[in-house]
C-alpha cells in the first residue's frame, strides 16, 4: 500500500511540474510573439470556403474534411492543430484527390442518448479509448465532443447528440468518455457551455433562465465532467443566457468556469459563434473558431487603441499554446491514418446492445422463440438503418447493417418479396431527392422519406407464411433544426395504420408482432403501444445497429438498458411544452451567416428545475415511461438496504444487495435517488444522486452494490447567497429500478442547515421568470 501512495505521489507530481513547465514555456513564447502573431493564434485558419476566407480556401487542409485548425507560427516551433467533429465518430472526408481506391472511413458509435441508457462508465469510457485512438490514427489534435446538452424538450433537433434529462447521469458519461479519448493523448471539446438547448434560432436566441435552474440543471454536467476529467477543451454555445452571448460571458467562462469549478483547459467558440471578437477575449473565450480575418483585425486595432488590454490576449494566447504542446501535432508523432476499423465495430456493437431498451414484453413475445425461422420486416428503417443524426453529430463510415442484414447474418429468414417491395420504394424516392452539397443541405434540409404503404393483401398473406412480424420505425434529426410535431414526435397517419394492420394480422393468426423503434429523440408511444406485443428502443445505434437489434430480439443478449430520458404520453405533458422553442422578434430580424435570415428571439425556463422526471414526479404526471425504465428477460431483487449512520456527518455509504431471481443470466442498472427536506428551498421529490451497473449476473447470483452520499448531493442552490445549502431534516435514500420503481429506501438525519459551497452571485435573469411551483 505504500508503495501504491508512493507511486501516486510521483505521478502527480510529474504532472504538476510538466503543467508548470508548460505555463512557463507557453509565457516565453508569447513574449517572443508580434501583435500579429498573437491576434492570428487566438482566430482559427478559418473554413475552406471560396468567398469567405480567401487565404483558408487556398491552403491545403491536413485532414481533409476536419472542422478546422489554428494557426501556425513556424519561426516559433508553433504548429497548427486539427480539430474534428463529432459526437459520434470522426467526421473527415472518406476520399482524398478524387482517388477511390483508398479510404478514410471512421467508425460510428452509438449516439449519446444510447450510451446514457447503458448507465455503465466503465463501458463508455472504454468506447472512448477506442474512439480516441481514432482521432490519433487520423492525424487529429482535438474532437469536438462529447456534446452535454440537457434535453429540456423532445423536440430538441440535436438530443440525439446529448446524453440526458439529468445532469449528473450527463456528467458521468462525459467524464467516461473523455477520459477514455484522452488516454491517447488527444484531447476533447465538452460542449456547448452552456442553454444551448434548442437549434431554432440557435444563434440569436436569448435563453433567460433563474440562477438556480441554471446551477442545478444546466452548468450541473459540465461541473461534474470538469472535476472528474479536466478536459483538454470547453466549446461556448451560441445562444445569450440572460442578455449576453456565452462566448462574449465573463462570469460564465471565467468566474464560474475557471475560478469555482478550476478548469485549466481552453475555451472556444462554436463555429461563428457570437458577435464581439474583443468581447469574447475578454471573457476568456480563447480560441476563436472557425476564424474570420475581420476578428483577427479587430482584436489587434483594440490592443492599438487601448479597448483590449494585451495582458488578456497574451493570457489567452498562453492557454492555447499550453494545449498545443500536450497535442500530437506538437510533439510531431507520426499517425497511420489506418485505424483498426474492425475491432471498433465489435465495440460500438457492444456497447449498443448494452444502450437499447426494452419498453414492452408482453407474454414473453421476446426473445424469439425456437420455432421463429421466418420474420415479416415492416417498415423502411428496417432495411435501411439511420446509424445517427445528421449535421456535424454524421459519421463518414464504410458501412452499416439494416435490420433486415443483422437478421440474416443469425440465420433468419426475411421474406424477399416484402424486401423487394421496400427496395424499390425506396430506390425510387431516393431518386427524386434533390443531390446537394453537405452546406446545402445544413441550410436547407431535404425532408424524410415517408413510409411506404402496404397493401392489406400483402400483410394478410405474410401473416399467413411468416412466424412473427417485425415493424421498424426510424426518426432521424440533425444541427439546424428542431423537430415538429406532425409525422415526427408523433407517428403519421401511415405508420399508425401499418402497427394496426399488421398487429390486427398477425394476432388473428396468434403470431406476435414487435416494434423496432430506431430513433434518435424521444416520440409518443402511448396511442399505439397497445398494438404490438413488444417494443424495442433501439435509438440510433452505430454502424453495427442491425447485428446489435438481432442480439437482443434472439437472446443472444438480455437487455439492459434504461432509459436517460422521459417519454410523456403526451406533448402537452412536456413542462417546456407551452415555451419551445420561444418567441421570434422578426422586426428586428437582419442578415445573417451564409445569407440566411437572423431573427432575434427568446425563451424563457419558466420550468426552472423541474426538467424531466423532476416534474413528472413532482407534479403526478404519469409518462408513459419513465425515466430510469427498461424491461429484462430476467427479474432482479432488491433487498438490505443499509446506511453508514442515520446521522449525516461529512457522507453517508449506502450498500444494496441485487440478485438476479430470474433463469437467464442479466445485467442490471441500479439508481440512487434522494428525497430532501423542502423547507425555504422548494425540491423535486427525488433526485438521482449515483448509480451503478452491475456485472453480469448469472441466476441466482447477488451483488452488493456502495455509493457514496456527499455535502453537495445534500444541496440545492440559494439564489439569495448564491450558496449550496443542505437543509436540516430527514432525508431519504431511495434505490430503485426506475425514478418511480422504488425498491428499497431508507433515512438519515441532517441535524442543521448546512452550507457546503459559497459561490458568486452572477448570470442573474434581467426579468423575472414566473417559475413553476409545487
Amino acid at each position: 500500500m505504500k508503495k501504491l501512495f508512493s507511486f501516486l505521489f510521483l505521478a502527480l507530481s510529474f504532472h504538476a511540474v510538466k503543467a508548470q513547465d508548460n505555463s512557463a514555456k507557453a509565457k516565453q513564447l508569447v513574449e517572443k510573439m508580434t501583435l500579429e502573431e498573437k491576434a492570428q493564434l487566438v482566430v482559427g485558419v478559418g473554413m475552406r470556403i471560396p468567398g469567405m476566407n480567401a487565404a483558408a480556401a487556398k491552403s491545403k487542409a491536413k485532414v481533409p474534411g476536419a472542422a478546422g485548425q489554428t494557426f501556425a507560427i513556424p519561426r516559433l516551433g508553433i504548429p497548427s492543430i486539427v480539430l474534428s467533429d463529432g459526437p459520434a465518430g470522426v467526421r473527415i472526408e472518406p476520399f482524398r484527390n478524387g482517388d477511390s481506391s483508398r479510404s478514410y472511413y471512421a467508425t460510428a458509435w452509438p449516439v449519446a442518448t444510447l450510451l446514457a441508457s447503458t448507465w455503465d462508465t466503465a463501458l463508455v469510457k472504454k468506447m472512448g479509448v477506442a474512439f480516441g485512438s481514432e482521432i490519433k490514427d487520423y492525424g487529429i489534435d482535438i474532437i469536438l465532443a462529447p456534446a452535454m446538452n440537457i434535453h429540456r424538450n423532445p423536440l430538441g433537433g440535436r438530443n440525439f447528440e446529448y446524453y440526458s434529462e439529468d445532469p449528473v447521469l450527463s456528467g458521468n458519461m462525459a467524464a467516461a468518455i473523455v477520459n477514455g479519448i484522452e488516454s491517447n493523448g488527444v484531447g476533447t471539446s465538452i460542449k456547448h457551455f452552456a442553454g444551448n438547448n434548442q437549434e431554432t434560432n440557435r444563434n440569436t436566441v436569448n435563453t433567460i433562465v433563474s440562477e438556480r435552474a441554471l446551477r442545478e440543471i444546466y452548468l450541473k454536467g459540465f461541473e461534474i465532467t470538469v472535476k472528474k476529467a479536466q478536459p483538454w477543451t470547453v466549446m461556448s454555445s451560441y445562444n445569450k443566457i440572460n442578455g449576453t452571448y456565452t462566448s462574449e460571458d465573463y462570469d460564465l467562462l471565467t468566474t464560474i468556469l475557471r475560478n469555482e469549478w478550476g478548469f485549466k483547459g481552453m475555451v472556444m467558440t462554436d463555429w461563428f459563434g457570437g458577435k464581439d471578437a474583443v468581447a469574447q477575449v475578454k471573457a476568456g473565450n480563447d480560441l476563436l473558431m472557425p476564424g474570420r480575418p475581420e476578428q483577427t483585425k479587430a482584436i489587434e486595432e483594440a490592443v492599438k487603441n487601448g479597448t483590449l488590454n494585451v495582458s488578456d490576449l497574451n493570457r489567452n494566447c498562453e492557454r492555447i499554446l499550453e494545449t498545443v504542446f500536450k497535442s500530437p501535432a506538437y510533439k510531431n508523432l507520426k499517425y497511420s491514418d489506418r485505424p483498426d476499423l474492425k475491432k471498433d465495430a465489435d465495440i460500438s456493437r457492444n456497447v449498443a446492445e448494452d444502450g437499447m431498451v426494452l419498453l414492452k414484453n408482453d407474454n414473453d413475445a421476446l426473445p424469439f422463440n425456437k420455432n421463429v425461422h421466418n420474420i415479416a420486416l415492416f417498415g423502411i428503417n428496417g432495411y435501411q438503418l439511420i446509424a445517427g443524426g445528421t449535421g456535424s453529430g454524421d459519421v463518414n463510415k464504410a458501412y452499416t447493417v439494416s435490420l433486415e442484414q443483422g437478421l440474416n447474418s443469425a440465420g433468419y429468414k426475411t421474406n424477399p418479396d416484402l424486401k423487394n417491395d421496400y427496395q424499390n420504394y425506396l430506390q425510387t424516392e431516393k431518386a427524386k431527392r434533390p443531390k446537394k452539397s453537405f452546406m446545402q443541405e445544413f441550410m436547407h434540409p431535404t425532408p424524410p422519406i415517408g413510409e411506404y404503404v402496404v397493401d392489406n393483401n400483402v400483410i394478410n398473406k405474410q401473416a399467413d407464411d411468416a412466424d412473427i412480424a417485425l415493424i421498424a420505425i426510424g426518426r432521424n434529426a440533425g444541427e439546424g433544426k428542431d423537430r415538429k410535431l406532425e409525422d415526427d414526435f408523433n407517428l403519421s397517419d401511415t405508420e399508425r395504420a401499418l402497427i394496426q394492420n399488421v398487429s390486427n394480422a398477425f394476432h388473428a393468426k396468434n403470431k406476435k408482432v414487435v416494434v423496432i423503434l430506431n430513433i434518435g429523440g424521444v416520440i409518443e408511444v402511448a396511442s399505439w403501444r397497445d398494438n404490438p406485443d413488444a417494443i424495442l428502443l433501439a435509438w440510433q445505434p452505430g454502424q453495427e445497429g442491425g447485428n446489435a437489434m438481432t442480439a437482443l430480439l434472439d437472446g443472444k443478449v438480455n437487455p439492459s438498458g434504461k432509459l436517460a430520458t422521459t417519454f410523456p404520453m403526451k406533448y402537452d405533458d412536456e413542462p417546456s411544452a407551452k415555451t419551445f422553442p420561444g418567441k421570434e422578434f422578426p422586426e428586428q430580424a437582419s442578415s445573417g451567416l451564409f445569407g440566411q435570415k437572423s431573427v432575434p428571439a427568446e425563451v424563457i425556463y419558466d420550468e426552472g428545475i423541474y426538467v424531466g422526471y423532476r416534474y413528472f414526479n413532482t407534479f403526478n404526471v404519469k409518462p408513459a415511461y419513465d425515466f430510469g425504465y427498461g424491461l429484462s428477460y430476467t427479474q432482479f431483487t432488491y433487498s438490505n438496504l443499509k446506511l453508514s449512520s442515520k446521522d449525516f456527518n461529512g457522507k453517508i455509504i449506502a450498500t444494496v444487495n441485487v440478485k438476479n431471481s430470474g433463469s437467464v443470466a442479466g445485467k442490471d442498472v441500479v439508481q440512487l435517488y434522494l428525497a430532501a427536506p423542502s423547507k425555504e428551498l422548494k425540491k423535486p421529490s427525488e433526485e438521482l444522486k449515483g448509480f451503478a451497473k452491475t456485472n453480469l449476473l448469472k441466476p441466482g447470483q447477488t451483488v452488493t452494490l456502495k455509493f457514496t452520499i456527499d455535502p453537495k448531493d445534500l444541496a440545492s442552490f440559494d439564489t439569495k447567497s448564491a450558496s449550496w445549502i443542505a437543509e436540516a431534516g430527514t432525508y431519504t435514500v431511495k434505490i430503485g429500478a426506475s425514478s418511480t420503481d422504488i425498491k428499497q429506501s431508507a433515512d438519515f438525519n441532517l441535524k442543521k442547515d448546512l452550507t457546503v459551497e459559497k459561490d458568486h452571485n452572477v448570470l442573474k435573469p434581467q426579468v423575472e421568470i414566473p417559475e413553476f411551483q409545487k
